[in-house]
């Protein structure tokens, strides 16, 4: 009788079951499949500008999102553990013990997280395949017509080329395993607390009341395209600040791999066959390719994306002032629309496009300060976190990163257009009710 194949599937920013290849490909080639997620300890320690590496909105989110992961999972027969540890750790040592023939995972390509990945593979055993995939673009690197050392520094020249020549793959859905792959295990996902944090309540006007997780992510999009058809404005009130629907909310659950930009570059198409396709359907897919386009200049500059010069290796005379990050941190600057903004991610761990280009460009531009405490600010608290966006749009308005106009916001005359009537800064200079 031959032998059943088992393999094992590492889940990381890859938390769903609809369009994930390594998932993909695990059911479609093994007889048996596990699951792990790993709470990576890493993740919640205090870091180099002292700051946490994920703060309470963005450990509250992932906590939902695996538990939405494991309930998926269940629904294809796929067991998942659950470990609080750091992959290297646990995922040797697991393979080991369930005889595993592969791992499968995503590739990625950032300093922390590829230097974990092979710390993990080094301590494999001989036996077990190593299989992973890039599965977090929207247009495949194998599929674009440019080599990853020649990304083009400006975006509309990579954003030209990729539309006219390369396409998007079709996703992948998985099918269910036998139900006798299925069993229970005794590990579970921790909480709040197990984690080190308080339990919180947001307050009810943050413009993000939404839940981590791929059920969360479709209920999310079915609302803002097929039900409410806001996908044909999204355009006019891109640049919104108050409100769930000023904007999709797609990128929270983008960060996590809830939901694949390729779903949600399908699920425009299907909407533009029913509704029509105008410049906002296009706009939403323009948004997408500006994620992948970060991505790539993470893959070309890899650590120059955290390094204070930038990308264009540009020295500056960068300020530590430790009152003048506090200010900005706390919304006690001299810049109300800044104040507003601030403590509107404070008190939700979010904050609209608008606010996040402002703040930073008066940080950076205005104040003078060196991006990188503001970037790893943002990391900390923002629910939507991705390293590749964040690091990159921080370097853009900084001046080290690719903006060919090196930009500096006037943040007044950018609160007089998009909160004329003062609604927004009311909104959050208030002390909160909830």
């Amino acid at each position: 009788m031959q032998q059943q194949k088992t393999a094992i599937v590492w889940f990381t920013n890859t938390l769903r079951t609809r369009d994930n290849k390594a998932l993909h490909e695990a059911i479609s080639n093994y007889d048996k499949v596990i699951a792990i997620y790993c709470f990576d300890k890493t993740m919640f320690e205090t870091k180099q500008f002292g700051f946490k590496k994920t703060e309470k909105y963005r450990a509250k989110f992932l906590i939902e999102s695996v538990n939405d992961l494991s309930n998926q999972l269940k629904e294809l027969n796929v067991p998942i553990y659950i470990h609080h540890e750091h992959p290297h750790v646990i995922l040797p040592l697991f393979c080991l013990t369930h005889n595993a023939d592969a791992l499968f995972y995503q590739k990625e390509f950032t300093q922390e997280e590829t230097s974990e990945i092979n710390r993990v593979v080094e301590k494999l055993p001989d036996t077990v395949q190593v299989k992973s995939f890039y599965d977090q673009f929207l247009y495949h690197p194998e599929d674009i017509p440019i080599n990853i050392k020649t990304i083009p520094e400006v975006f509309t020249v990579f954003r030209k080329k990729v539309e006219k020549y390369a396409t998007i793959r079709e996703e992948v859905i998985p099918v269910a395993m036998p139900k006798e792959n299925y069993l229970e295990n005794d590990t579970k996902i921790p909480t709040l607390q197990d984690l080190g944090y308080h339990n919180f309540e947001v307050p009810t006007k943050t413009a993000f009341p939404f839940k981590g997780g791929e059920s969360a992510a479709f209920e999310r999009l079915n609302s803002y395209f097929f039900s409410s058809k806001k996908l044909s404005y999204y355009k006019k009130t891109r640049n919104g600040l108050i409100g769930v629907d000023y904007s999709s909310k797609f990128s929270p659950w983008l960060a996590h791999g809830c939901i694949s930009a390729k779903s949600i570059y399908w699920e425009v198409k299907k909407y533009e066959k029913q509704f029509g396709s105008n410049q906002s359907t296009y706009w939403l897919i323009f948004e997408l390719i500006w994620r992948d386009y970060f991505k790539y200049l993470s893959l070309k500059h890899e650590n120059n994306l955290f390094k204070l010069e930038g990308i264009k290796e540009l020295s500056y005379s960068w300020k530590n002032n430790e009152r003048l990050i506090q200010n900005w941190i706390n919304g006690e600057t001299n810049e109300p629309f800044v104040n507003a903004n601030m403590i509107e991610l404070k008190e939700t761990g979010w904050m609209s496009n608008r606010g996040r280009q402002n703040v930073a460009s008066y940080f950076a531009k205005e104040l003078l300060l060196d991006w990188r405490i503001g970037a790893a600010y943002f990391e900390s608290m923002l629910i939507d976190y991705d390293v590749h966006s964040n690091y990159g749009n921080w370097q853009y308005v900084s001046g080290v990163g690719n903006d060919p106009r090196d930009r500096k916001f006037n943040v007044q005359l950018q609160a007089e257009r998009y909160d004329a009537n003062g609604k927004y800064q009311q909104m959050w200079l208030q002390p909160t009710f909830f």
